[in-house]
């Protein structure tokens, strides 16, 4: 059964991932469209999609695989596992953020540059690779 959730929680893991590193991405386009436009309009289809039918799912899958992996394995005392849960606990945090931003959109109350949501593109990537590291290498 491990091997199955495994897989599980690899593939939410993926699909949380592609959603989160295209959202933002979104978000920067969305905030250089005219409030009120057919293009301003379409994002906001586009963001509301994204979020609920891809990462909502993918972030509560990736949780509940992963709290039985790690349950499982009796991981909860590693170190590199700590650090790892610390970081996903962030990700999921950007997560609400982003969510909160669709939802200011929506509304046409965006307050936020183009500049802020190219940068906060990067820090679910930057998230991603330390936590691919910390299961792979494990490095303490």
């Amino acid at each position: 059964m491990y091997d199955w959730i495994k897989a599980v929680h690899v593939i939410a893991v993926i699909s949380w991932m592609a959603g989160m590193l295209y959202l933002p991405r979104l978000l920067v386009y969305h905030a250089e469209a005219e409030i009120g436009s057919r293009q301003s309009e379409t994002f906001k289809i586009m963001e509301a999609r994204l979020l609920k039918i891809i990462i909502n799912p993918a972030m509560i899958i990736t949780w509940l695989a992963g709290l039985w992996l790690v349950w499982s394995a009796r991981w909860d005392q590693a170190h590199w596992f700590q650090l790892k849960f610390v970081l996903v606990l962030v990700m999921s945090g950007i997560h609400g953020f982003l969510a909160g931003r669709v939802r200011d959109f929506a509304a046409d109350r965006n307050t936020r540059s183009t500049r802020f949501y190219r940068i906060l593109n990067e820090v679910p990537a930057v998230l991603m690779i330390a936590i691919v590291i910390l299961v792979i290498v494990k490095p303490f």
